[in-house]
């Protein structure tokens, strides 16, 4: 069975990019986000890794480090890394690890046989500072990660981790939030200055609170 929401991500060591890491040590107070790719040189693999190293400053500035695996080795994520650069025009510098032995694949269960037996899926896990896992994602090889959503999804976990709401379908950062249905009407006015709608008795909306 493979991880669910509120479970403690998997800690590992293992070689990266970077140099060696303890992953939960790695971590530390920040946000994380852990994802895989199937292979090096691989093509979407390559946008998807200049994609990441692209959004730098977006991921600092949410406190949230990424680190990224396959089945590879570190020189493998080495030489490739210098494709990456050149065809995406950045600079990767967050840690890639190696893999080799499928330690860290089979502790997030990201080899799915069915799909293949060897590579992993494009699993994204997204890690609160307590190391708890908040949300995951998974696509097939064939389907590139939109990450407008990854950011988003980040957003909401971070917004409704200190807040007492919701976000609703299609939310962006901005937009009004849904009041959580823990929060009875008397406290609305005091919890949530800025004003709030009653469309129905389970149904409240505010202004985003930051």
């Amino acid at each position: 069975m493979g991880l669910r929401i509120g479970d403690t991500a998997p800690n590992f060591q293992a070689d990266t990019t970077e140099g060696k890491i303890d992953f939960h040590e790695w971590l530390g107070d920040s946000w994380g986000i852990l994802y895989s790719h199937p292979a090096d040189f691989t093509p979407v693999c390559t946008t998807e890794i200049g994609r990441t190293a692209q959004l730098k400053d977006e991921f600092a500035k949410r406190n949230t480090k990424v680190a990224v695996v396959s089945v590879d080795d570190v020189k493998s994520h080495n030489e490739w890394k210098k494709d990456v650069n050149e065809t995406q025009n950045t600079s990767v510098e967050f840690p890639i690890i190696g893999d080799e032995e499928r330690k860290v694949a089979n502790l997030y269960d990201m080899i799915h046989e069915n799909a293949s037996a060897t590579a992993t899926v494009r699993s994204v896990f997204f890690i609160g500072p307590d190391k708890k896992i908040k949300a995951s994602i998974t696509y097939p090889a064939s389907t590139g990660r939109n990450f407008a959503e990854i950011l988003r999804v980040i957003d909401s976990l971070q917004l409704t981790a200190k807040h007492p709401v919701a976000t609703p379908a299609d939310w962006v950062p901005g937009n009004d939030v849904i009041i959580g249905l823990g929060v009875k009407d008397e406290e609305i006015e005091e919890k949530f200055p800025k004003g709030h709608k009653i469309i129905k008795p389970y149904l409240r909306t505010t202004p985003q609170p930051e």
